[in-house]
């Protein structure tokens, strides 16, 4: 595609948690996998904010009428994340922290952090809002595509951890909730999807350089927003997946300019918002979809969408059509599980004659198209009132929402985009005063770019093992080895740091970790002799298997190592050398230094 013909604009906001304790109080960040100790329940309800009006999206999460089911634990959960204590003042590690950021990013530090509430109903938050702040304005950052504007740095709290999710409950963990997130905010200044792929990469790397930022899956996640010309803004909101971010933004344009195609094609059609009832048309049906639904006592219900034929059917993005799109809004309003509509059928167990039926009674012409839906009558209406609603906005080309980002690079409607109605004052804290004089004792660390250049040039590894030591988080521990442990070459650190637990993974098919005394501890005996580089392997597959012993592989000293090998040759006479050299390392793996066996052997022979 000609995204400079398409006037494609991307914008990013990225959310990344610090690693120190949760923002309102003294508990651990930790996520926890264990069972919890504690349970209770909620029903949220949506307030009137700043602006005197109930937010759109909350309005629309309200509607679902879900009950939410926290879990928590007596040694790790308070009562400031149950709701039921206020929150405590802010953390100030976390305030640094967003502070060197906005310093690195060259961003106007406010005089005042103002803490706000926004109102969030989707039982993410046990209060219903989530607190955030502005910390920081008018940043940027440079990259090799250009200069890209940030407007605003934040500091929030995290949601509570998704544990289940129902057509009438959520279940979430408070684990997650109130670890503390800077939140970045990118204007729309990224003009190709492969730009908007490197600014949140690079705004990654310039993260990860304080070394106060959690790591791994989960800890950061990239809120893409894309439009075209004549089209809209788009959320795609929550994308971890920094290689899946050009085919998002792909997709998403390739979606708007479907949608603009339609919005010419339906000009002046009047989308009737009537109802009909057409369960007695399948008291026969052999469908799955149907039968299930009437016996659960369910019924079968249908709208007409005048010159609509065809048109459902019509793909907005790789394995999705303007059908999806009605299929998206029905879910999330009634919880049903999808609809069918007439441009796929006959199908499902759906037949010739069942379709005729249908139109008969919808009185439906050659162009118009239907859908039904097939559930519990409540959510059956709340579904196509909601499908008969975005129905009516094909006329419009493209509406605000937010979306969800599929694994295969596609997306699926979430909610309609907030606004500034959720916004309103948080009371229950003291805004935190910024001093000249705090935000100069603020340092700059050393960047990650900057650092891998200078591993380079000081231990003389190979650039492609600099940027993978620095980006894996392990630079400070490298650096601390290749000084303490001289007799160690730097490249054979890095490898073990690096390659060799992903080998040993590999072989074993197990995940494992090894903590930095355990590093420490075999560099150590390396460097004064008492074990051979070659019982690397076997050592941390011993760590893998939760058998960690280092003394089994101390060296043997000379006199037993001579002892031993005379005992090896005189036991393989008629081996030949290269034979005997392979007798000799397999018994004596890991036990002595394989140059030294060389060297007896050569004497012998």
């Amino acid at each position: 595609m000609d995204y400079k013909k398409l006037g494609l604009k991307c914008g990013i906001e990225i959310h990344q948690q610090l690693d120190t304790h949760k923002l309102f109080c003294q508990c651990p960040s930790l996520i926890r996998e264990d069972e919890p100790d504690i349970e209770v329940s909620r029903n949220l309800k949506a307030v009137i904010g700043e602006t005197g009006e109930i937010d759109q999206a909350a309005a629309h999460e309200m509607q679902k009428e879900k009950t939410y089911t926290y879990q928590a634990y007596s040694d790790t959960t308070c009562l400031v994340e149950l709701d039921e204590e206020p929150p405590h003042p802010m953390n100030q590690d976390a305030i640094n922290i967003v502070l060197q950021v906005s310093k690195m990013l060259n961003a106007k530090v406010v005089d005042e952090i103002q803490v706000m509430r926004k109102t969030v109903v989707d039982g993410s938050n046990t209060s219903g809002f989530q607190r955030t702040s502005l910390v920081s304005q008018d940043g940027l950052v440079e990259t090799e595509s250009g200069t890209v504007r940030i407007p605003t740095i934040c500091l929030e709290e995290d949601a509570a951890k998704i544990i289940e999710r129902g057509s009438d409950r959520d279940i979430y963990n408070l684990c997650k909730l109130g670890i503390p997130l800077i939140e970045l905010a990118t204007e729309p200044d990224m003009f190709t999807p492969e730009h908007a792929q490197e600014v949140a990469g690079h705004i990654g790397m310039i993260l990860r350089s304080t070394s106060k930022v959690k790591r791994g899956i989960g800890t950061i996640r990239q809120d893409v927003n894309v439009s075209i010309k004549g089209g809209d803004r788009i959320e795609i909101k929550g994308a971890q997946d920094l290689k899946l971010i050009p085919l998002w933004v792909e997709n998403e344009a390739k979606r708007q300019i479907c949608l603009l195609e339609i919005k010419e094609l339906v000009k002046g059609i009047k989308i009737p918002e009537e109802i009909h009832d057409i369960t007695s048309l399948f008291k026969k049906s052999e469908s799955k979809v149907i039968k299930s639904a009437l016996t659960k006592k369910g019924v079968i219900k249908a709208i007409k969408l005048p010159s609509f034929a065809t048109l459902l059917g019509k793909e907005t993005m790789p394995g999705r059509r303007v059908g999806s799109e009605l299929s998206d809004y029905g879910k999330q309003a009634g919880g049903v599980g999808g609809l069918f509509h007439s441009d796929e059928l006959p199908k499902y167990g759906i037949t010739e004659e069942d379709i005729e039926n249908i139109r008969s009674l919808l009185k439906c012409h050659d162009k118009d198209a239907f859908i039904i839906i097939a559930d519990k009558e409540d959510k059956v209406d709340k579904a196509l009132r909601a499908v008969i609603k975005r129905a009516k906005h094909f006329e419009i080309g493209i509406i605000k929402e937010v979306r969800k980002p599929n694994d295969n690079g596609t997306s699926s409607f979430m909610r309609p985009m907030p606004g500034a109605a959720r916004m309103y004052p948080e009371t229950d804290i003291i805004p935190v005063k910024i001093s000249t004089s705090h935000l100069d004792k603020i340092k700059l660390p050393e960047l990650l770019t900057e650092r891998a250049t200078r591993i380079v040039e000081n231990y003389k590894l190979g650039q492609d093992l600099a940027d993978v030591i620095t980006k894996s988080g392990l630079a400070d521990l490298f650096e601390e080895f290749v000084t303490k442990f001289k007799k160690v070459k730097p490249a054979f650190i890095a490898e073990t740091l690096i390659a060799t637990p992903k080998e040993v993974k590999k072989k074993i098919n197990k995940e494992f970790t090894i903590t930095d005394s355990q590093f420490k501890e075999i560099f150590s005996a390396l460097h004064n002799s008492k074990i051979a580089k070659s019982a690397i392997f076997d050592i941390i597959t011993d760590i893998a298997n939760n058998k960690y012993d280092l003394s089994k592989y101390s060296l043997m000293d000379e006199k037993e190592l001579e002892k031993e090998l005379k005992k090896l040759i005189t036991e393989n006479k008629d081996a030949d050398e290269r034979r005997l050299m392979g007798i000799v390392m397999g018994k004596l793996k890991g036990k002595a230094d394989p140059k030294k066996i060389m060297e007896f052997l050569k004497k012998k022979s």
